[in-house]
């Protein structure tokens, strides 16, 4: 509950996934990387209700060792072509209880803490914003990125004007992290996104903590990134 307001943390963790098979109960750093998530949303001051959608019974079960709700998810919201917003649809359908903002997070997002859930909460609330999604600055300028036809020909691959321009003097860009999704729930059932008409701001998170699990070079970075930083907190004096 923030300023008279409810939010429902939603963590959807389907068991499948093709690149990076079981990815939700990996070991990283010592206990499932879905519980990286759970346990940042338990910590949060402001969530009311903790909720886990999935398919996977043994993935329910290390939930259900957490101070949280689970929601048993059909098959037909656990294929490759499901999309999340009928997964939290499913999961308001299945409430006894409404509340006024859904906050989803991602179980691929490790390093995003409850430090960073309450300050995109915060944010919201202080724009009296309908929607919140957290994004982080691009690893290198879209400018210099396009596609390749089959011949591989880079003719006109980046523009003219951009050529020889140093990073540092392009403007910044920022992307989307899968880290933190609001929206106010009202607006979310009538449009049917994240992604309002209006009224929707950016929460910038650093890139750091913007690991998005997709594939094992990101699980790799992720573990790396975890173990350097107990590693700092040990040798503190």
């Amino acid at each position: 509950m923030f300023k008279e307001k409810s939010f429902l943390g939603i963590v959807p963790a389907r068991g499948g996934s093709k690149r990076l098979p079981n990815k939700n109960l990996l070991d990283l750093a010592g206990k499932p990387l879905i519980t990286w998530t759970l346990e940042a949303a338990l910590k949060s001051r402001f969530l009311d209700y903790i909720i886990v959608s999935s398919d996977k019974d043994e993935i329910l079960k290390v939930a259900r060792g957490y101070d949280v709700e689970t929601v048993k998810r059909p098959k037909e919201l656990a294929t490759d072509d499901a999309h999340t917003v009928d997964v939290v649809k499913h999961v308001l359908e299945s409430m006894e209880k409404d509340y006024d903002y859904i906050v989803l997070l991602q179980p691929t997002s490790p390093l995003r803490t409850e430090k960073h859930i309450d300050e995109a909460i915060e944010f919201l609330m202080s724009k009296n914003a309908d929607a919140v999604i957290s994004v982080c600055e691009t690893e290198y300028p879209p400018l210099w990125c396009n596609t390749l036809p089959e011949d591989l020909s880079m003719e006109n691959f980046i523009r003219k004007e951009i050529i020889g321009t140093r990073s540092q003097d392009l403007p910044k860009y920022y992307r989307l992290n899968g880290a933190v999704y609001i929206c106010k729930s009202s607006e979310f059932l009538k449009q049917g996104t994240f992604f309002l008409n209006r009224n929707i701001f950016a929460y910038i998170m650093d890139k750091k903590s913007s690991i998005d699990i997709d594939e094992e070079i990101d699980f790799l970075l992720a573990e790396t990134l975890i173990k350097n930083k107990k590693g700092s907190h040990e040798r503190s004096p």
